[in-house]
């Protein structure tokens, strides 16, 4: 009677415990604004009961909307100029309901506005325009001799640089591109005299900037929304109408003063996330996190992240570059095509490559691995080839003559003696992906590239350095490591 009771309690508490668990993966772009609704997205949703994990600073527009149209993340705050001047370029001045038509053919889904609006504008210094009397963009049409520095997303946006030179006549004599925050540097030492910038930018203030007015009304409102995945209300209908509590609620002060603790009081997102929740729905906030400063567990959990980078792509290098190298070898118009085809692959830029990987194999891992895979050929290909074609004549004429295999003769033979040139161009490959791995993430995959593309961001050089420094000792590590290797690898005649 005890036993039946007991597994009637149980089969009556099954639905409870049993039910499905879900894992709520929220997305933010590269940049200190959207860190912060991120991470208020991520205390509302947890506050509710769901598990949650906050990937921030993924990078530019295309890889944020991509990483969500294939499910890498569940939803990421956007804005409505942005959805309607990237995604929906071909169609002018779409609505909301063409707006939602086109994203649901991603299945994707788009909130009310936030509340505030977060659009594009031209800001000069203030004594620049004290002295010349620039108010508007007409006006700054009439003085070409100014510098400008805009951002390469300004720069290449359908409502960006090209049709807004076209809308107000703008000819300026320099035009330098620089990234966000580094354009507020150089604006600050007088190296610019005017900038792109987000209207909600704290630097306006502190730097004392003057926006210029919009008088031909050129730029598009920039409402800030949500963009989730359509099945995200269904499987975590509770975190979901927890995070949709920020709809219509963030005002543009309150939005100005958050990016400002972030950017000028050297805050974490996450503190001025929860303040921003206390002052737009009164939600007591937990204790506040500390200002930001060196990570110990980041950076270890950085650098264990950038060695799997480097480690896996280099195993998958040395596993192709060495028969190529080897197939290089054997005739001269295989080593063209060979150590051609290899050699292009080296010229193609680095962001050009991540960017062209990023919508066949989505952002992530894999496309971070497959680029550096593809940089990492080179050096061992060609020290493969070289390594082989360079033993002696007379040493190869005596291992045929013995009666070895052709397969024996470079297994026995050959490789043992290109084994210095072999291992040169692993360690090559090796230092130089240790580099290269920093920008992986670019495309959402970590590594000590995170707080450097984050301190970058935010001016900040201790985090800077908190990815710079660790991958410095890493290369030197990997140099070292490959010298000792060398001892055990190389035959102890050919060592130098």
């Amino acid at each position: 009677m005890k036993h039946r009771l007991l597994l009637l309690i149980v089969l009556l508490s099954l639905p409870a415990w049993a039910e499905p668990h879900v894992k709520i993966r929220v997305g933010s772009k590269a940049f200190p604004e959207s860190w912060i609704l991120g991470d208020a997205l991520t205390i509302l949703a947890r506050e509710a009961g769901a598990e949650v994990v906050h990937q921030d600073n993924m990078g530019a527009t295309q890889i944020v909307y991509e990483a969500l149209r294939q499910g890498k993340i569940d939803v990421y705050p956007e804005y409505t100029g942005t959805i309607s001047e990237v995604f929906l370029k071909d169609l002018p001045h779409p609505t909301t309901g063409v707006m939602l038509d086109a994203l649901a053919r991603d299945r994707i889904g788009m909130s009310y506005p936030l509340g505030f609006n977060d659009s594009y504008g031209i800001a000069v210094r203030r004594e620049v325009q004290e002295k010349l009397g620039v108010a508007t963009l007409s006006d700054l049409a009439r003085h070409p001799e100014l510098i400008l520095g805009l951002t390469p997303e300004f720069v290449g946006r359908k409502d960006g640089w090209a049709p807004l030179q076209a809308a107000y006549a703008l000819k300026p004599q320099q035009l330098k591109q620089m990234q966000h925050e580094l354009g507020y540097q150089a604006l600050s030492a007088g190296k610019l005299d005017a900038v792109d910038v987000y209207t909600t930018d704290a630097q306006i203030a502190r730097l004392n900037l003057v926006v210029l007015q919009d008088d031909k009304q050129f730029f598009p409102r920039y409402d800030a929304v949500l963009l989730y995945r359509a099945d995200l209300p269904r499987r975590a209908p509770d975190a979901w109408g927890a995070m949709l509590r920020l709809v219509g609620q963030i005002g543009q002060e309150q939005m100005v003063a958050a990016n400002a603790r972030v950017v000028l009081e050297n805050r974490t997102s996450q503190e001025s996330a929860r303040i921003l929740l206390k002052e737009c729905l009164g939600q007591e906030s937990a204790p506040l996190i500390a200002a930001r400063g060196w990570d110990w567990s980041s950076i270890g959990a950085n650098t264990a992240e950038h060695l799997y980078l480097v480690a896996a792509s280099l195993l998958v290098a040395i596993a192709a570059g060495i028969p190529l190298g080897v197939l290089a070898s054997r005739s001269p118009l295989l080593a063209s095509m060979t150590l051609t085809g290899t050699g292009l692959l080296q010229t193609v830029p680095s962001l050009a490559l991540l960017a062209f990987l990023v919508p066949i194999m989505g952002v992530g891992l894999w496309a971070a691995l497959t680029a550096l895979f593809l940089y990492s050929l080179l050096p061992i290909v060609r020290n493969t080839y070289t390594g082989l074609t360079t033993i002696p004549g007379n040493l190869a004429e005596a291992a045929e003559a013995i009666g070895l295999t052709p397969l024996s003769q470079l297994l026995v033979v050959r490789l043992p003696m290109a084994s210095p040139s072999i291992l040169a161009g692993i360690k090559t490959s090796a230092v130089i992906n240790v580099g290269t791995a920093t920008l992986a993430a670019l495309v959402g995959a970590g590594g000590l590239g995170q707080p450097i593309l984050q301190g970058i961001a935010l001016i900040d050089t201790p985090m800077i350095l908190q990815g710079a420094i660790p991958a410095a000792l890493l290369a030197l590590a990997v140099q070292g490591g490959f010298d000792l290797l060398e001892r055990f690898v190389v035959p102890r005649g050919l060592r130098l």
